[in-house]
Parts: C-alpha cells; structure tokens; sequence
C-alpha cells in the first residue's frame, strides 16, 4: 500500500474517564464512532496518542487521539504526522467550537484555531494554518459561565440525545473528506444537522 492513499484522522480531547462525556471531548467521540463504523484494528500507544487504523474504500485511516491533554495535542499530532509522513492535506482535526451552534458542522482547509486551545497548539507544532479540519458546535455557554468550565461540563441529556445523529453526519463527513476531498466535504455537510 502506498502512502498516498494514508490519511491521519485526529480527535481532539481530554484522557480519563472523568472527561468521557464532556462537551470538549466531542473530538474523541467522532473518532470513537467512525472507529466502530469501520471496524478499526490495532489500537497501540504511539507519540502520545491512542492510535487505531482502517480501512474505507481504498483508504488508509490512522484514527488518533492524543493523550497529552488537549492544550498539548500538538506534541501528539507532530509525531504522528513525521512518523507516517503525511502531507498535511490529508491530515483532519475533529474538535468542539464554543462559536459554533449546537451540532453544527464546519470544515476548514486552513485558518487560526478560533480559540481552541488544542488547535492552536497543533497549528503552532507544525508551522502552518493549513491544517484541514472539522469542528462541531457545543454553543455558547450560558449567562456568564466561564467558557473554560462550560466544555470541561458533561453534554446536557438533550444534547445528548442529538448527539448521535451529530456523530453519525460528523463521519459521513470525514469519510466524504477521505474519499472525495476536502471540498465535497465542505460543500456536502458544513452547516447544522437539520438542514
């Protein structure tokens, strides 16, 4: 198998069961559910992360997610990437945006982290904003909640009941992503679920 059918998915989020089900570890959550859609194989510890790979169509998947904590995602992805030598247009971060409505898709192929901490680290390791990814809305934290104590809170039980479907159209993107390209992907499934 050649590299240049490899892509390196990569989930933002936070290790422990503590974190499992917070609002910023929605990042791990995708890469949970595309894992279990392609029947992912060969779960290691590798630069950091917990790594699985699969197969889609002709692809490769290297499924990650560092275990660094999420400012420091950058380590994990830096190893990944020099260890694998994939070429950053297909590399994609899955993680949560504050700015985004609840369940939003958005797909970048490059620009700042917006904010989130564990993107900016990536972006700042690797040396560029060409960086491919994927973030899903979590909203606004209510009132005058700090927003940093609002994404370590657990998905309320609405949002979780949504939260599949979210997960199910954030894979089809992802996949959309490794198969057709970055803007089939974009053109496909950025927006809300219900559109």
């Amino acid at each position: 198998m050649t590299l240049d059918n490899t892509f390196l998915i990569v989930g933002l989020g936070n290790p422990g069961r503590e974190y499992k089900d917070n609002r910023h570890n929605v990042g791990f959550m995708l890469i949970d559910r595309i894992a279990v859609r392609l029947n992912a194989k060969g779960m290691k510890l590798q630069s950091k992360a917990i790594v699985m790979t699969a197969q889609h169509n002709d692809r490769k998947l290297i499924l990650a997610k560092p275990q660094t904590y999420m400012n420091l995602s950058g380590q994990s992805v830096q190893g990944l990437v020099h260890f694998y030598k994939i070429p950053l247009n297909r590399v994609m971060i899955l993680s949560d945006d504050l700015d985004l409505p609840f369940g939003t898709i958005r797909i970048r192929a490059s620009g700042g982290p917006g904010g989130q901490r564990g993107l900016n680290d990536i972006l700042e390791k690797l040396g560029t904003k060409d960086v491919p990814r994927l973030r899903i809305g979590i909203g606004r934290p209510p009132g005058r909640m700090d927003p940093a104590a609002y994404v370590l809170q657990d998905f309320s039980r609405d949002e979780m009941n949504e939260l599949s479907l979210i997960l199910d159209r954030g894979a089809d993107a992802v996949l959309a992503f490794v198969t057709h390209g970055l803007n089939k992907a974009m053109n496909d499934f950025n927006g809300g679920v219900k559109e």
